[in-house]
């Protein structure tokens, strides 16, 4: 691993893994109803904080810089490095398809709480920072971890505001469900007061 790899147009580049991403996330969409995809891509912004919406848009433009990093950084091929990294993608990959099926087969008038759900409020979230870390790790650089760390941080606002749409939305079951299953599979989601109300 380097801080700073150099950056160079490559052929076996991190954009090969951020295109087998960029495909399976797109042939997911293509395959499930337009109702399941706009459950999972669209979001009413209104009630967000203006906190929220600049975290929101500031992660964004950290997730851009780590894409930009990985697109135009080479992969460490023949190194154990690629290879863990590689492993660590495959794996997040797993998890963001389990993660978007189970939602997909999931009825909409209840929270999801079954397969990656189980572990995880926002398994699609883990999913993608698990595979953005091994495409990190696979091209070596701690910049693009570093970058993907403030990145995710800094959306997590999204997360939190998604948490309160769906304790309006649910009510009491999703309350339940936050107070049982962790946000990121490590912490416990705690709500307060002000949250429930």
């Amino acid at each position: 691993m380097e801080l700073f790899p150099a950056l160079e147009l490559g052929f076996y580049n991190g954009w090969i893994l951020f295109l087998i991403l960029a495909v399976s996330e797109g042939l997911m969409f293509v395959i499930f109803p337009r109702e399941v995809v706009s459950r999972l891509t669209d979001f009413d912004r209104s009630k967000w904080s203006i906190a929220q919406r600049i975290s929101f848009a500031t992660g964004k433009k950290f997730s851009l810089i780590c894409i930009i990093l990985i697109v135009f950084t080479p992969l460490k091929m023949g190194t154990l490095g690629c290879g863990i990294g590689v492993t660590v993608f495959v794996l997040g990959l797993v998890g963001l398809a389990a993660s978007v099926i189970t939602f997909r087969s999931a009825p909409s008038d209840r929270p999801v709480t079954v397969g990656p759900y189980r572990f995880s409020r926002h398994p699609q979230q883990v999913s993608l920072f698990t595979i953005f870390t091994g495409i990190s790790i696979a091209i070596g650089s701690w910049i693009a971890l570093l970058v993907l760390l403030i990145s995710r941080i800094m959306n997590s606002a999204g997360d939190s505001a998604e948490e309160q749409a769906c304790l309006d939305f649910y009510g009491e079951s999703y309350k339940e469900y936050m107070e049982q299953v962790p946000r990121y599979l490590l912490f416990k989601g705690r709500i307060s007061q002000q949250d429930a109300a």
